[in-house]
Order: structure tokens, then sequence, then C-alpha cells
């Protein structure tokens, strides 16, 4: 029968009226290193402090040289000491956190997880992944106060924090746990490499939400890439890591440009690349980049004055729909009719750039989008127009911006006219991710943009595909960190 040793700095933490099994102090654990001569006890370490050096830390380091299975071990009270050395395990236990929420009520701020047991029943599963995260006897969740419940910290508790309620939980979450055959934990992949996520959680129409985010760092982990989240405030330190993937709108007089500048500087592969955000930014060049090389596009003029906005319906058709040349998300797009009107918007737009584009109107029910990575097609999804408007995002001023729905497509059942174009389109850009949206009307089938930091939401532009999306997406980058 298995031998289990209570460790305590003070007989009043945890005494033997509490267990039936042998209590002993750390001290004399340390000192008396032939006390269990010829057998191999199990030891829970409730010291007050797991600190560096300190006398609990000593007893889990000398238990795991006398081969001793002990709780917490070294290593756990390491990765526990800084957020930073945990952050490659919060996007796996707050999903399960999070699922297990939705079944349960009243969870407050904190959460008290006592050798993979929780006083919550719903919330048994988030337990026993954190137990299989880091083997401690007793851990402290916070928890943030937002929707989406993130982790803001995990703490091994000292037994002298615990008040009576707590300390009968912890007395018979151990008499639980002793009774199981003693289970080590799961192997986890080492993480090889960072791949640094810059992104905004405040930003209104993110290219890829938190959620989103969260998903991909599960799969990346599964490849030994850590997700390590970054804001704009950090390109000081950008070249701590292997690879950088944008995730904020792009544009190249903010500081996304900067970012994808360093990264290029650095030799560390980044996606959008600065080449790719100044070629997809600015929609002259794409329409002339287009026609130079044969790819259909809409009916297209560029204007420079408003002289050259004189008999547009005449030559693209009625309405005419006019650009400014780096408009995202709908944005600086106008749907015009009649010669004044027009007139008067080409002026309008004139005063705050150079060039502007016109182009025929197409009238569609959806836009089609096909992701393209490396070349080569990524998804397939129709984003459906805006309720009651001509494009699929709806921006009015003061009001919050009202989007399409989507239906997704699988690559194999979407027209091959359309997958054929958007890559031929896509690779004249480069080698990176990037959405290329087409219509599809009567026999023709025209590319109305390339977008070199496309929308890629779980649930969305993955739900065909699945998560082959995001694998390839993160085999990307280890290819080339690997190639450096």
């Amino acid at each position: 029968m298995a031998t289990w040793v209570v460790l305590v700095d003070n007989p009043k933490d945890f005494s033997n009226a509490d267990t039936p099994h042998k209590v002993m102090s750390v001290r004399d654990y340390m000192l008396r290193p032939k006390l269990f001569t010829g057998t191999n006890p199990n030891i829970i370490n409730l010291s007050r402090s797991f600190a560096y050096q300190g006398a609990g830390y000593y007893a889990s380091l000398l238990a795991e040289a006398r081969q001793h299975r002990v709780l917490p071990n070294v290593e756990t009270m390491i990765e526990l000491s800084r957020k930073g050395l945990y952050r490659h395990a919060l996007p796996e236990l707050e999903d399960s956190l999070n699922r297990c929420l939705a079944k349960a009520e009243g969870v407050g701020d904190k959460l008290l997880v006592c050798l993979g047991q929780t006083e919550i029943a719903a919330l048994e599963p988030f337990a026993r992944l954190l137990f299989d995260w880091y083997r401690a006897p007793i851990l402290e969740v916070s928890l943030g106060k937002d929707s989406w419940r993130a982790i803001t910290r995990i703490r091994v508790v000292p037994i002298s924090d615990l008040d009576p309620t707590s300390r009968s939980f912890l007395s018979a979450s151990l008499e639980s746990y002793t009774h199981r055959a003693w289970r080590a934990p799961k192997q986890r992949l080492p993480m090889k490499y960072s791949l640094a996520v810059l992104a905004n959680a405040k930003e209104e129409l993110p290219p890829s939400s938190q959620a989103s985010l969260r998903h991909l760092a599960k799969v990346a982990a599964r490849q030994g890439v850590e997700i390590v989240p970054i804001g704009k405030g950090d390109l000081d330190r950008l070249a701590q890591y292997d690879a950088l993937f944008i995730r904020e709108t792009t544009n190249i007089d903010n500081h996304t440009y900067r970012f994808a500048r360093r990264a290029v500087q650095e030799r560390m592969p980044v996606i959008d690349d600065p080449v790719s955000m100044i070629r997809c930014t600015n929609k002259v060049y794409l329409a002339e980049l287009m026609e130079t090389h044969g790819i259909p596009i809409p009916k297209t003029a560029i204007l420079s004055s408003v002289k050259e906005a004189a008999g547009l319906e005449a030559r693209l058709g009625s309405p005419v729909v006019l650009k400014i040349p780096d408009g995202s998300f709908s944005r600086g797009v106008f749907r015009v009719a009649g010669e004044t009107a027009i007139a008067d918007k080409v002026k309008e737009l004139l005063e705050d750039s150079d060039i502007i584009i016109a182009q025929e109107y197409c009238p569609t029910e959806f836009d089609w989008r096909i992701g393209v990575l490396d070349g080569e097609p990524l998804f397939a999804v129709q984003y459906l127009m805006a309720k009651k408007h001509w494009q699929i995002v709806k921006h009015e001023d003061g009001k919050q911006a009202k989007e399409g729905s989507f239906r997704s497509i699988s690559l194999a059942e979407t027209p091959p006219a359309v997958v054929e174009t958007a890559v031929r389109a896509a690779r004249l850009i480069g080698d990176g991710l990037y959405g290329v949206d087409l219509k599809s009307f009567g026999d023709r089938v025209v590319v109305i943009e390339v977008n070199d930091n496309p929308n890629l939401d779980h649930g969305v532009e993955d739900s065909m595909e699945k998560d082959a999306v995001w694998e390839r997406l993160v085999r990307w980058f280890v290819r080339r960190i690997e190639a450096r």
C-alpha cells in the first residue's frame, strides 16, 4: 500500500488529526534523509512558501533527489512564480474554464482548486485540467470580470492562507485524492518557437477576434509554437520572438507597418510583410496590377480631377462606385448616381487624395472571399451584404458598424474559376496570407480587391476546412523559422 506523507512548516497548519496519513515537518524531512530508506513515499508538500531556495522549495527538490513522488515539484513552483512562464497554458485553460462556466452560476473572481478538485461541480473538468498542467495541492485562480472570463493569475496558495471552510475542503480533497492511484501528469509538447501576435482587443472590427486567437494558440501549441500576444507598445522587444503575425487592421501610416518593417529587419517571418501592405493597401495600385496581368476586374477609371469624372456613367454604367485608395472594411467606398452627385463626391474625395478610383457597380447577393496562403487556396466563404445595404459592412455616423452574415463553402465546392482567379491575383502580391474578394455574376468573375490582412475567425473562415486552416498557417511560420 502506498505511503503518503504530508509536509508542513508548523504542526498547527495541518495536524495528524486532519488526516489518516503521516504528517511531519519540512525541517525533519530535509534533515533526516534515511527516514524512508527502502520505501518510496508520496509526498504532499504543504509548506507556507515555495519561494526559490526556501524551505518548501528545498523539500520538493530533495524529494525528487530521493526519488520520492512529490506535489508540487520544483518545475511547477518555478512555472507558477511568474505569469510569463505559464502564459502558454492559458489558452487551453481559459477555453475549458469558459465552457464550464456556461453551466455554472454565481462564480466569483477567485476559484480554489485542491488536488484537482473544486467545490463547484460544474467546474470539475477545468479543475482536473488545471491540476494536469500544474500539480500543486492548493491553487487559486483569479478571474477577469468580462463576459469571457480570462485567467489573470494562477498561484500556489500557502495552507496558512486558508480559512476553516477551505481547510475542510482541502482535507476532503486529500482523502479523495490519496485513495486513487498516483497518476503522472500528461507529457506536453515543449515549445520550440514563439510567435508574437500583434492585436488590439479594443479594435471595433479586428481581423481576428480574441477568441479566435485563443484557438490559434491551442492549435499552435500542438506544433510546439507558443503564441505571445503583444501590443503597439512592444516594438522594442519584438526581436525576442521568432516570428510575427499581425492581427490588427494594417495601414502604412500606423504602428502595424513599423512592426512589419522591424520584423523584416530582424529576418523574422512576418504576416503581413511591408511590401504586401504597400501593394494591397492602395486600390489604385491593385487595379493597375490586375489589369496589367490580365486578371479580370470591374470596368475601372482612375481619376485625378473633377473634369475626368465627366461621362463616367456612360463609360462604367450607373450608379458608379467611387473609392478612396486606402479604405478598408467597406469604408471609403461610395455608390453614386447622377452627373452632379458624382462630380460633387469626386471633388470631396480629391481633397484627401490626389487620385481616386471609379468602377462599375456589380450588384450581387454576396462577395466571395478566397483565402490564399503561400500561393495556394486556404478557405472559401461568402460574405452576404448587410441588411438593406449594398455592402457587406454598413457604416453610419455615430452608430456601430453592421455586418452581413456569411456562408462557408468548402474549397472543393467553390467554382473553379473563382478559386483560380483568386490564386492568380494573390500570387502577384507575394507568398503570405491574403484574402481575395471577388464577385461572380453571369459568366463573369471579377476581382474586387486583394487584402493583405484578411479576416480569419474561428467558426467563420475555418468552418469548412476546420483546423487545417490554422495548422497550415502555423506550418508557414515554422518552415520559414527553420529555414533562416
